[in-house]
């Protein structure tokens, strides 16, 4: 619909011009929105003010002009009016709006998808958590978004990679195994100084139970560096196998699992370095080794080599960047967490270094969720390693409530996460009342067959039934949703899938409690069925899209 007043707007403004009603044959491209305001029509467009500064002339006579000259052969036009500068409104006619009925069961799983991407090499990089701890509750926001972002450019015509990172390199590991070596030695009655750089968890002292059961003392004999490098191993395989097993409960599969030691491994980080040595973009300083990211937007220089010969995350993160480009990726998306908002710049910085497009680059920043039980603080603390897990939370109120809640906010805004409202069988709870329009228009069907009302198709007579304001409004929303699909790849916004079908749901619960849908009318029932079963292909494409179930009972 909307691309069709496209047309009319384009023929309308070519022949205004042609006629000499407009001065310039120069139009900018023509954006028809939805009004927010019901009353001012399905569809409005800025044109006449836009196109002003061209045609010299007031939007308002630039509106009248364009006007004057609109055809509408295929009667799609109830009404049109200028209001005020100059927009121009545009009123639909009712059965203008019954085509998207067809077009939903047609396309039926691909409604909505598009070819926006043309096979763009899209890379999503989300999660990624160091392997020294279980997921919490925060990285189950960033999962959520990661792969529906993911799940969103796929359908809208990218070529989507999602890949995991694993830092299972550096001082965070070394922390892990010192940390568990500790525990080991406690168990076997040695005293320990476990210092608040350690990690606190049980988990810790469930891993050194593991290696004491298995290798006794044995570890004791080594050398301690030796020792604790076999702890760090033991214990780092052992939470990746459960980072899997959780993303995997959530719903998530990566393409790519990327190990950041076989960085170091393939010598890619050394060569790196070299490689910016010899262009004079590292620089040593004070024994240590430094990149010039000031040089290219930092608000410093940065360090990539310690005094002590060690490399920072960052050298191994510009080798990764720079891996992921020379993997073909034409563009790279890393969802992070808030608290890495610092790091963009530099990460930015070393792209435009190596020679790739930095705009290229897009970091995703995930806000803070806080965890509430029935509106009360859930209390968390990860020094203590006292926190809430992501397992946690999915053996308490599953996948399908904690992936919609977690997409109910933009991400970069902080989100009340509340358990008890999550397992609510009430149209309180998001998901419920998003899912349950699925259900029940499940049952409606089960009920039409018992009446012989099946193999329902786009009959004319039958969709010319409805009429209802309610049910307008329904095939309206439904009509739009392609739109917020194309909008939300193209933002790169997942939570707009959601309010999208919170907003259809809502349309639905309306409509469903002022109308029958089965009634003793066949004529009406079968226009109505074809209407609310499209509805609830409209809804399992989008649940799909954010990996959520739609289930046909509740």
């Amino acid at each position: 619909m909307k691309q069709k007043l496209i047309n009319l707007i384009r023929n309308a403004a070519t022949r205004a011009y042609e006629k000499g009603d407009l001065p310039s044959k120069a139009f900018p491209d023509i954006e028809v929105e939805v009004p927010k305001i019901e009353s001012h029509g399905d569809f409005s467009t800025n044109l006449a003010m836009v196109t002003a500064s061209v045609q010299k002339m007031p939007p308002r006579k630039i509106a009248e002009s364009i006007l004057k000259h609109v055809t509408d052969p295929d009667n799609i036009l109830a009404k049109t009016e200028i209001a005020g500068p100059g927009f121009i409104n545009f009123f639909v006619n009712i059965w203008s709006w019954y085509p998207v009925l067809n077009k939903i069961h047609k396309e039926d799983i691909r409604y909505g998808a598009s070819d926006m991407g043309d096979g763009e090499k899209i890379q999503v990089e989300f999660v990624s958590s160091n392997p020294t701890g279980p997921l919490h509750v925060g990285h189950g926001r960033g999962a959520a978004v990661g792969d529906s972002l993911a799940n969103i450019l796929r359908c809208c015509g990218y070529d989507v990679q999602k890949e995991y990172y694993i830092n299972d390199s550096g001082r965070q590991i070394d922390t892990l195994g010192r940390s568990v070596f500790l525990r080991y030695k406690e168990l076997l009655g040695r005293r320990i100084q476990f210092s608040e750089e350690n990690y606190q968890g049980d988990y810790i002292i469930d891993f050194a139970k593991e290696i004491s059961d298995s290798k006794g003392k044995t570890l004791l004999d080594p050398d301690e560096e030796t020792s604790i490098s076999y702890c760090a191993q033991f214990a780092a395989e052992r939470i990746i196998a459960q980072i899997r097993q959780d993303l995997t409960n959530f719903g998530i599969e990566f393409d790519n699992w990327f190990s950041e030691q076989s960085l170091y491994d393939s010598g890619k980080v050394g060569a790196v370095i070299d490689h910016f040595r010899d262009k004079n973009i590292i620089y040593e300083k004070d024994g240590a080794l430094w990149f010039k990211t000031q040089e290219f937007g930092d608000e410093k220089d940065r360090v990539v080599v310690r005094k002590n010969g060690q490399t920072t995350y960052f050298a191994s993160d510009i080798a990764y960047h720079m891996d992921k480009f020379e993997r073909g990726f034409e563009r790279v998306i890393d969802v992070w967490g808030a608290d890495h908002h610092g790091y963009i710049s530099r990460v930015a910085g070393a792209i435009q270094a190596s020679g790739f497009n930095r705009n290229r680059f897009k970091v995703i920043l995930i806000q803070l969720v806080n965890l509430l039980r029935g509106g009360e603080p859930v209390a968390m603390s990860t020094r203590a390693g006292e926190f809430v897990t992501l397992s946690d939370v999915l053996k308490e109120v599953g996948k399908d409530a904690a992936r919609f809640i977690f997409l109910t906010r933009h991400y970069d805004s902080p989100l009340d996460f509340d358990l008890e409202l999550a397992k609510k069988k009430t149209n309180d709870n998001p998901v419920f009342y998003v899912q349950y329009v699925h259900a029940r228009i499940s049952s409606i069907a089960r009920k039409g067959r018992e009446r012989g009302l099946d193999h329902i198709t786009g009959d004319q007579k039958a969709m010319a039934m409805l009429k209802e304001p309610e049910e307008i409004k329904l095939l309206k929303t439904m009509a739009r949703y392609p739109d917020v699909l194309k909008n939300s790849a193209k933002f790169m916004e997942p939570h707009r899938i959601t309010f999208y079908l919170m907003d259809l749901a809502a349309c639905f619960h309306a409509y469903y409690n002022k109308h029958r849908v089965l009634s003793d009318d066949p004529l009406l029932s079968r226009g109505r069925l074809y209407m609310v079963l499209a509805v609830q292909k409209v809804i399992r494409n989008g649940l799909t899209l954010l990996g959520v179930s739609a289930p046909d009972r509740m």
